[in-house]
């Protein structure tokens, strides 16, 4: 049975307002930044995240204001932005629940959820304020059903009486949205590079939303099984969306959009600015396709990756340097 689905409608079925998201990706990595954006459009929110190593992708959901709670380790475009901004500022101005994991008790909690763990026992955090100091209150919790009660509590470590662990809630994920290089019509997806946590979350979330950058067939992608990654029963939706994870990497197809990085980064700073990017490059658009003609074609075609270097360059510059 065919998966293939387009964008607005993957989206209208399967993303809730109040659901527990999770995106797929790293900072400014293979984020699915094409999804995000037609959530703006639809208008879904209330959403608990449970985000990962984010960057603009929450970052504009959070200035939009669609995020209720924000479990979260790091979120920044990389290289770019050392905090991202509208995160920042709803901080700041106590606009956002928000709780802090470490980077590494994150991505295992996240590994949790795909093993269908009840909790993850971890020896990491102790000794620091992730354990001493709470972000989201025990009383802001018992008000959202999502949230677990407690951020983490000490339990007796069975093999070692004398010895304390941190025992940490695991995510329970309605959603999760990953951009991934190559799909097949019945799910199955092919993820080139890096996995990040994306394979967890897809198997963990009861919906799962993949856009991808090509599109092949069940037969094609089945050649040589060794190199997917998700299998197909764990995918709701499929959607063909090139250039999907742009501004952002997609390794072996394109690199980063510098230029568009660093204008977020400008337009991020000051809540109106930030409005008036949403309306530009969000509200005022109609789908991904409009998207991409607005970049226009040779932007675009000066972002995919040159083989044998693994990024985007003007080979011809280089080879004329090297002399």
């Amino acid at each position: 049975m065919s998966k293939v689905m387009e964008l607005k409608d993957a989206i209208a079925k399967y993303v809730e307002d109040g659901d527990v998201i999770s995106f797929g990706g790293f900072t400014t990595n293979r984020k699915p930044y094409a999804a995000v954006n037609e959530i703006l459009r639809q208008g879904q929110k209330d959403f608990i995240a449970e985000a990962g190593p984010a960057g603009g992708d929450w970052d504009m959901l959070i200035g939009a204001g669609r995020v209720k709670a924000y479990i979260n380790c790091y979120t920044a475009n990389s290289g770019y932005t050392n905090v991202s901004r509208r995160f920042r500022a709803a901080i700041e101005n106590g606009e956002l629940l928000m709780e802090d994991y470490s980077q590494d008790v994150e991505m295992l909690r996240l590994h949790a959820a795909s093993l269908g763990l009840p909790y993850l026992p971890v020896k990491l955090m102790m000794g620091t304020d992730l354990v001493d100091k709470w972000g989201i209150s025990k009383e802001e919790r018992e008000k959202i059903d999502k949230l677990p009660n407690d951020k983490f509590v000490y339990v007796d470590n069975p093999f070692n009486d004398d010895k304390l662990v941190v025992a940490v809630p695991v995510p329970k994920i309605d959603t999760a949205i990953i951009h991934v290089q190559v799909a097949s019509p019945d799910g199955t997806c092919r993820i080139i590079g890096d996995e990040f946590h994306d394979v967890d979350i897809a198997v963990a979330a009861k919906k799962v939303i993949v856009t991808c950058e090509e599109l092949v067939s069940n037969e094609e992608i089945r050649r040589d099984p060794t190199l997917n990654s998700v299998p197909g029963f764990c995918v709701d939706a499929v959607v063909h969306v090139p250039f999907g994870a742009h501004p952002s990497q997609c390794y072996d197809y394109y690199d980063y959009d510098a230029d568009f990085f660093k204008m977020y980064n400008v337009v991020s700073k000051k809540k109106e600015d930030f409005d008036d990017f949403l309306d530009e490059w969000v509200y005022n658009v109609k789908d991904h396709e409009e998207y991409l003609n607005k970049l226009g074609a040779t932007r675009l075609v000066g972002l995919k990756n040159v083989p044998g270097f693994g990024y985007a360059t003007d080979v011809l510059k280089k080879e004329g340097e090297d002399k």
